[in-house]
Protein backbone atom coordinates (compact mmCIF):
# COMPACT_ATOMS: atom_id res chain seq x y z
CA UNK A 1 0.00 0.00 0.00
CA UNK A 2 1.07 3.56 -0.84
CA UNK A 3 2.21 5.89 2.04
CA UNK A 4 3.50 9.17 1.41
CA UNK A 5 6.81 8.88 3.38
CA UNK A 6 7.75 6.07 1.42
CA UNK A 7 8.38 9.25 -1.05
CA UNK A 8 9.66 11.42 -0.03
CA UNK A 9 13.28 9.81 -0.58
CA UNK A 10 12.67 10.18 -4.21
CA UNK A 11 13.76 12.71 -6.25
CA UNK A 12 13.38 12.38 -9.23
CA UNK A 13 9.76 13.41 -10.50
CA UNK A 14 7.43 10.66 -11.92
CA UNK A 15 4.84 11.33 -14.57
CA UNK A 16 1.51 11.83 -14.39
CA UNK A 17 -1.43 9.48 -15.96
CA UNK A 18 -4.32 11.02 -17.50
CA UNK A 19 -6.35 7.67 -17.71
CA UNK A 20 -9.89 7.25 -19.75
CA UNK A 21 -11.82 5.17 -17.79
CA UNK A 22 -14.87 5.35 -20.49
CA UNK A 23 -18.51 5.70 -19.93
CA UNK A 24 -19.13 3.28 -17.31
CA UNK A 25 -18.54 -0.14 -18.17
CA UNK A 26 -14.79 -1.64 -17.07
CA UNK A 27 -14.76 -3.97 -19.94
CA UNK A 28 -14.39 -1.36 -22.06
CA UNK A 29 -11.29 -0.13 -20.37
CA UNK A 30 -7.88 -0.41 -22.69
CA UNK A 31 -5.43 -2.68 -21.79
CA UNK A 32 -3.13 0.09 -21.66
CA UNK A 33 -5.28 1.57 -18.82
CA UNK A 34 -5.68 -1.69 -16.80
CA UNK A 35 -1.68 -1.57 -16.72
CA UNK A 36 -1.59 2.23 -15.56
CA UNK A 37 -3.87 1.09 -12.97
CA UNK A 38 -2.08 -2.05 -11.64
CA UNK A 39 0.93 -0.01 -11.24
CA UNK A 40 -0.85 3.46 -9.84
CA UNK A 41 0.50 4.44 -6.42
CA UNK A 42 -1.86 7.81 -6.05
CA UNK A 43 -5.48 7.70 -8.08
CA UNK A 44 -7.12 10.32 -7.89
CA UNK A 45 -11.16 9.68 -8.94
CA UNK A 46 -13.45 12.19 -11.05
CA UNK A 47 -17.07 11.58 -9.80
CA UNK A 48 -19.01 9.85 -12.86
CA UNK A 49 -16.20 6.88 -13.49
CA UNK A 50 -17.42 3.36 -12.16
CA UNK A 51 -16.21 3.28 -8.35
CA UNK A 52 -15.34 -0.11 -8.88
CA UNK A 53 -12.38 0.61 -10.93
CA UNK A 54 -10.47 1.33 -7.74
CA UNK A 55 -10.14 -2.60 -7.30
CA UNK A 56 -7.75 -2.29 -10.72
CA UNK A 57 -5.51 -0.63 -8.60
CA UNK A 58 -4.62 -2.48 -5.79
CA UNK A 59 -1.60 -0.36 -4.47
CA UNK A 60 -2.96 3.05 -4.58
CA UNK A 61 -4.34 5.39 -2.35
CA UNK A 62 -7.57 6.43 -3.50
CA UNK A 63 -8.59 10.29 -3.53
CA UNK A 64 -11.73 11.45 -4.83
CA UNK A 65 -11.68 14.68 -6.37
CA UNK A 66 -15.19 14.69 -8.30
CA UNK A 67 -16.94 17.40 -11.01
CA UNK A 68 -20.09 17.04 -11.52
CA UNK A 69 -22.75 20.04 -13.10
CA UNK A 70 -24.76 21.56 -10.31
CA UNK A 71 -23.27 20.06 -7.87
CA UNK A 72 -20.26 20.70 -5.26
CA UNK A 73 -17.07 19.65 -6.64
CA UNK A 74 -13.68 20.09 -6.29
CA UNK A 75 -12.06 22.96 -7.28
CA UNK A 76 -9.71 22.35 -10.61
CA UNK A 77 -6.77 24.44 -9.07
CA UNK A 78 -6.47 22.11 -5.75
CA UNK A 79 -6.94 19.06 -8.39
CA UNK A 80 -3.87 20.42 -10.58
CA UNK A 81 -2.19 20.95 -6.97
CA UNK A 82 -2.63 17.45 -5.82
CA UNK A 83 -0.85 15.84 -9.12
CA UNK A 84 1.57 18.23 -9.24
CA UNK A 85 2.79 17.40 -5.16
CA UNK A 86 2.72 13.70 -5.96
CA UNK A 87 4.35 13.56 -8.78
CA UNK A 88 7.18 15.99 -7.45
CA UNK A 89 7.40 13.19 -5.09
CA UNK A 90 8.18 10.64 -7.29
CA UNK A 91 4.68 8.83 -7.00
CA UNK A 92 3.23 6.95 -10.01
CA UNK A 93 -0.14 9.55 -10.10
CA UNK A 94 -3.11 8.22 -12.33
CA UNK A 95 -5.79 11.08 -12.81
CA UNK A 96 -8.90 8.92 -14.00
CA UNK A 97 -11.46 10.34 -15.89
CA UNK A 98 -14.77 9.26 -17.74
CA UNK A 99 -14.95 9.06 -21.10
CA UNK A 100 -12.09 10.27 -23.08
CA UNK A 101 -10.27 12.45 -20.97
CA UNK A 102 -9.37 14.71 -24.32
CA UNK A 103 -12.91 15.03 -24.26
CA UNK A 104 -15.03 17.73 -22.50
CA UNK A 105 -12.63 16.49 -18.98
CA UNK A 106 -10.63 19.62 -18.55
CA UNK A 107 -7.57 17.84 -19.31
CA UNK A 108 -6.26 20.64 -21.73
CA UNK A 109 -5.53 22.67 -18.55
CA UNK A 110 -4.30 19.92 -16.56
CA UNK A 111 -1.54 19.26 -19.26
CA UNK A 112 -0.41 22.51 -19.28
CA UNK A 113 -0.28 22.94 -15.80
CA UNK A 114 1.62 19.72 -15.31
CA UNK A 115 4.14 20.85 -18.46
CA UNK A 116 4.61 24.65 -16.62
CA UNK A 117 5.82 22.23 -13.35
CA UNK A 118 7.98 20.59 -15.52
CA UNK A 119 6.04 17.25 -15.26
CA UNK A 120 5.73 14.93 -17.96
CA UNK A 121 2.29 13.67 -18.87
CA UNK A 122 1.03 10.65 -20.54
CA UNK A 123 -2.13 10.16 -22.06
CA UNK A 124 -4.04 7.26 -22.14
CA UNK A 125 -7.57 7.68 -24.21
CA UNK A 126 -10.37 5.42 -24.27
CA UNK A 127 -14.22 5.30 -25.17
CA UNK A 128 -16.35 8.50 -25.17
CA UNK A 129 -20.12 8.18 -23.89
CA UNK A 130 -20.97 9.42 -27.28
CA UNK A 131 -19.60 6.55 -28.82
CA UNK A 132 -21.50 4.34 -26.22
CA UNK A 133 -24.69 5.68 -27.01
CA UNK A 134 -24.29 5.42 -30.44
CA UNK A 135 -23.54 1.53 -29.91
CA UNK A 136 -26.32 0.83 -27.32
CA UNK A 137 -28.69 2.27 -30.39
CA UNK A 138 -26.74 0.45 -33.39
CA UNK A 139 -26.25 3.63 -34.92
CA UNK A 140 -23.27 4.87 -37.01
CA UNK A 141 -23.24 8.73 -36.19
CA UNK A 142 -21.24 9.12 -39.36
CA UNK A 143 -23.50 7.24 -42.13
CA UNK A 144 -22.77 8.73 -45.25
CA UNK A 145 -26.25 8.39 -46.27
CA UNK A 146 -27.23 10.64 -44.24
CA UNK A 147 -24.54 13.05 -43.03
CA UNK A 148 -20.75 13.77 -43.76
CA UNK A 149 -19.18 14.23 -39.93
CA UNK A 150 -20.01 14.22 -36.38
CA UNK A 151 -19.92 17.35 -34.05
CA UNK A 152 -19.41 16.95 -30.48
CA UNK A 153 -20.54 19.95 -28.44
CA UNK A 154 -21.00 20.96 -24.39
CA UNK A 155 -24.22 22.60 -23.65
CA UNK A 156 -23.11 25.28 -22.15
CA UNK A 157 -19.99 27.32 -22.56
CA UNK A 158 -17.36 28.65 -20.24
CA UNK A 159 -18.73 31.39 -19.42
CA UNK A 160 -22.01 29.89 -19.18
CA UNK A 161 -23.70 30.77 -22.18
CA UNK A 162 -24.66 28.37 -25.20
CA UNK A 163 -22.87 27.52 -28.34
CA UNK A 164 -24.30 28.99 -31.56
CA UNK A 165 -26.73 26.16 -31.82
CA UNK A 166 -28.05 27.48 -35.52
CA UNK A 167 -24.23 27.54 -36.88
CA UNK A 168 -23.63 24.03 -35.44
CA UNK A 169 -27.36 22.81 -36.88
CA UNK A 170 -25.76 24.42 -40.48
CA UNK A 171 -22.98 21.77 -40.43
CA UNK A 172 -25.19 19.18 -41.67
CA UNK A 173 -23.19 16.96 -39.05
CA UNK A 174 -24.55 14.40 -36.40
CA UNK A 175 -24.76 16.68 -33.35
CA UNK A 176 -23.20 14.58 -29.78
CA UNK A 177 -24.42 17.19 -27.15
CA UNK A 178 -22.61 16.54 -23.75
CA UNK A 179 -24.09 18.45 -20.47
CA UNK A 180 -27.22 18.91 -22.23
CA UNK A 181 -30.20 17.19 -19.75
CA UNK A 182 -30.26 20.94 -17.76
CA UNK A 183 -30.68 22.86 -20.71
CA UNK A 184 -33.03 20.56 -23.07
CA UNK A 185 -35.50 22.80 -23.47
CA UNK A 186 -33.57 25.64 -24.28
CA UNK A 187 -30.97 23.67 -26.88
CA UNK A 188 -34.14 21.94 -28.33
CA UNK A 189 -35.99 25.39 -28.54
CA UNK A 190 -32.66 27.19 -30.28
CA UNK A 191 -31.99 23.84 -32.89
CA UNK A 192 -35.50 24.07 -34.34
CA UNK A 193 -35.06 27.41 -35.30
CA UNK A 194 -32.75 26.01 -38.19
CA UNK A 195 -33.57 22.08 -38.26
CA UNK A 196 -37.28 20.28 -39.07
CA UNK A 197 -39.21 19.20 -36.26
CA UNK A 198 -38.97 15.58 -37.39
CA UNK A 199 -34.80 15.91 -37.47
CA UNK A 200 -34.32 12.56 -35.66
CA UNK A 201 -32.95 12.69 -32.11
CA UNK A 202 -31.83 10.22 -28.99
CA UNK A 203 -31.07 10.61 -25.34
CA UNK A 204 -28.71 7.78 -23.96
CA UNK A 205 -28.62 7.92 -20.04
CA UNK A 206 -25.48 6.19 -17.97
CA UNK A 207 -24.65 4.53 -21.84
CA UNK A 208 -22.98 1.45 -21.24
CA UNK A 209 -24.17 1.04 -17.17
CA UNK A 210 -26.41 -1.32 -15.82
CA UNK A 211 -28.77 1.23 -15.20
CA UNK A 212 -28.43 2.38 -19.03
CA UNK A 213 -31.79 4.18 -20.53
CA UNK A 214 -32.67 4.71 -24.41
CA UNK A 215 -34.99 7.08 -25.66
CA UNK A 216 -35.66 7.50 -29.78
CA UNK A 217 -37.87 10.09 -30.75
CA UNK A 218 -37.43 13.84 -32.99
CA UNK A 219 -36.37 17.24 -32.18
CA UNK A 220 -39.89 18.45 -31.95
CA UNK A 221 -40.93 16.08 -29.15
CA UNK A 222 -37.19 15.45 -27.51
CA UNK A 223 -38.02 18.21 -24.11
CA UNK A 224 -41.84 16.43 -23.80
CA UNK A 225 -40.72 12.63 -24.29
CA UNK A 226 -37.62 13.45 -22.37
CA UNK A 227 -39.59 14.74 -19.39
CA UNK A 228 -42.70 11.66 -19.37
CA UNK A 229 -39.69 9.17 -19.40
CA UNK A 230 -37.55 10.66 -16.20
CA UNK A 231 -34.31 10.64 -18.14
CA UNK A 232 -31.78 12.89 -16.87
CA UNK A 233 -27.96 13.11 -16.25
CA UNK A 234 -25.58 11.88 -16.86
CA UNK A 235 -27.09 11.69 -20.64
CA UNK A 236 -25.98 12.16 -24.26
CA UNK A 237 -28.60 13.58 -26.23
CA UNK A 238 -27.37 12.86 -29.88
CA UNK A 239 -29.43 15.18 -33.07
CA UNK A 240 -29.09 14.29 -36.84
CA UNK A 241 -30.70 12.21 -40.05
CA UNK A 242 -28.56 9.66 -38.78
CA UNK A 243 -30.53 8.52 -35.81
CA UNK A 244 -33.08 7.44 -38.70
CA UNK A 245 -30.85 3.74 -38.56
CA UNK A 246 -30.80 3.76 -34.61
CA UNK A 247 -33.01 0.52 -32.77
CA UNK A 248 -33.67 -0.08 -29.39
CA UNK A 249 -32.93 -3.57 -30.02
CA UNK A 250 -29.48 -3.11 -30.14
CA UNK A 251 -28.03 -3.99 -27.09
CA UNK A 252 -27.38 -7.55 -25.85
CA UNK A 253 -31.20 -8.91 -24.85
CA UNK A 254 -29.68 -9.78 -21.44
CA UNK A 255 -28.21 -6.34 -20.36
CA UNK A 256 -30.77 -4.51 -18.02
CA UNK A 257 -31.51 -1.77 -19.86
CA UNK A 258 -34.75 0.32 -19.90
CA UNK A 259 -35.13 1.13 -23.19
CA UNK A 260 -38.56 3.64 -24.20
CA UNK A 261 -39.80 4.98 -27.27
CA UNK A 262 -41.68 8.48 -28.06
CA UNK A 263 -45.49 8.04 -27.53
Amino acid sequence: MYSESNTKSRRAPSEVVLLSAGPGDLELLTIKAAKALAAAEILLLDELVNPQIVELAPLARVIRVGKRGGCRSTPQAFICRLMRRYALQGARVVRVKGGDALLFGRAGEEIEFLRQSGIPVRIINGISAGFAAAASLGVSLTHRDHCHGITFVTAHTHDHGEPDWGALAATGTTLAIYMGMNRMASLATSLLAHLPADTPAAIVQSASQPDQAQLLTTLGRLTADAQRTGLGSPGVILVGAALATATLSAAPADAPIRAVTQA
